[in-house]
């Protein structure tokens, strides 16, 4: 005799089948569910990471527009106040507009002040080739190497940047003569002194 199931035994294991999927269903829509937000969330984040550079990048470029055009009025501001400083030589009239000048000028140099823009002071600083830029090398024994001896132009900077290097005069040690030097200048001294005599 052939041993037959119950008809329960079968319901129960489609059952159990059907519940067994169900929860496997389940559970790989929760992981897709998961995975799904961890990518929404990363891509949230990268938005934001992303706004902020553009902000950044935007502002960084307004910045450097606006330091091009003030660099741009630095030169004619020097030369305004160079003109301004033989006042004292200039007639009545002229001292009067010069007051003037002088007001306009001290505007001038606040607004440059208000967007960070300030001189900076070159003369006995050690050379340093991003803030001077040297127009003129003097060999002296008084001051040390590299030493700032004269600014001709004032330097500007905005925060940490150069609008424009100071130009300036630099000290260097004297050219030490080497005995050869020395013997050749002997010669040509007796030579000069020969052709003088005869």
């Amino acid at each position: 005799m052939k041993d037959k199931k119950a008809p329960d035994d079968t319901e129960d294991n489609s059952k159990e089948a059907e519940i067994f999927n169900e929860e496997k269903k389940q559970e790989n829509l929760e992981k897709e569910l998961h995975e799904n937000r961890d990518k929404y969330l990363r891509s949230l984040a990268e938005l934001e990471n992303t706004r902020k550079r553009m902000q950044k990048e935007r502002q960084d470029m307004t910045k450097f527009a606006v330091d091009s055009i003030i660099t741009d009025f630095i030169d004619p501001l020097d030369s305004l106040e160079k003109a301004l400083g033989f006042k004292d030589q200039m007639s009545e009239e002229v001292r009067n507009w010069a007051m003037g000048f002088e007001m306009i000028l001290s505007q001038f140099k606040d607004v440059l002040t208000q967007h960070g823009v300030k001189p900076f002071d070159a003369e006995g600083c050690q050379f340093d080739p991003h803030l001077h830029e040297a127009v003129e090398v003097v060999e002296t024994e008084e001051h040390k190497e590299g030493t700032i001896l004269e600014v001709f132009v004032r330097g500007y900077k905005s925060g940490d940047r150069t609008l424009r290097a100071a130009r300036v005069k630099v000290a260097k040690p004297p050219k030490k003569e080497s005995p050869e030097d020395e013997k050749n200048q002997e010669n040509t001294n007796t030579k000069e002194k020969e052709s003088q005599d005869g």
